[in-house]
Parts: C-alpha cells; structure tokens; sequence
C-alpha cells in the first residue's frame, strides 16, 4: 500500500476528533472552528489581494511597452 504524507484514514482522523474532544470539550469546538473559518476567510482576501496586484502591475508593464 502507498502512504502519502498527509493523507489520513479513517482510524486516524476518529483518534484527532477524540483527542480534540477530549482536549477542548463539546463547548469550545464551535467557537474554533468559527476562528479557524475566519482565518481561512481572511488568509484568501489576502491571496486575491495579491493577484489582484500582480494583474495590475502587468497591465502597466504592457501600457509602458506599448508607448515605446
């Protein structure tokens, strides 16, 4: 059988949810994934920010060939 980094089975992925149960109760799990989807939210606009950035800059490298 191949193993891949980070691939998980089943067993695996029933031990981390048991281990986090156990860690933070039933109560804090949804205010860490609130935290954890804000983060993944925020981490995105960043990453768009930056494409958005990279077209810009291209576009002005094109206007500045186009008027040699």
């Amino acid at each position: 059988m191949l193993t891949y980094p980070l691939m998980l089975g089943t067993w695996e992925i029933v031990v981390i949810v048991a281990v986090v149960l156990l860690l933070f109760g039933g109560k804090k799990i949804p205010e860490l994934m609130k935290g954890l989807g804000k983060g993944v939210k925020s981490f995105k606009q960043g990453m768009n920010e930056v494409e958005k950035e990279i077209k810009d800059l291209d576009k002005t490298e094109e206007k500045a060939e186009e008027q040699k």
